[in-house]
């Protein structure tokens, strides 16, 4: 499996995406607070962070006690960039192109 295919196994889950927009809106949570706001238990939990951090959408750190999580954006970003960047910009080019041979038709005399 590819970096890319971890990612995209991960984001392919609502649970793992639930969990990426906790740790977006604050970073550095424990699990028993990102556990709060599922309907699932600690295991499952555990077991959805395990794929997230296996592709690199989620780091953490041990403080004391604790294990903090921590969102990493730069797989998505690499997603972007390779899937999404690319064939925007064909969109684009085919609108800019449309956009200029209605208005040289517009400014010929019919």
């Amino acid at each position: 499996m590819t970096d890319d295919d971890h990612v995209f196994r991960a984001l392919a889950d609502p649970t793992r995406r639930f969990l990426l927009d906790l740790l977006f809106q604050r970073d550095g949570r424990t699990l028993k607070d990102l556990e709060s706001g599922l309907a699932m238990t600690r295991f499952g939990v555990m077991k959805h962070l395990r794929v997230l951090e296996d592709a690199g959408l989620v780091v953490t750190r041990r403080s004391g006690r604790e294990k903090l999580h921590y969102l990493n954006p730069v797989p998505i970003r690499l997603i972007h960039d390779r899937w999404i960047d690319k064939y925007r910009e064909r969109e684009v080019s085919a609108l800019l192109a449309l956009k200029a041979d209605l208005e040289s038709k517009k400014d010929k005399p019919s």
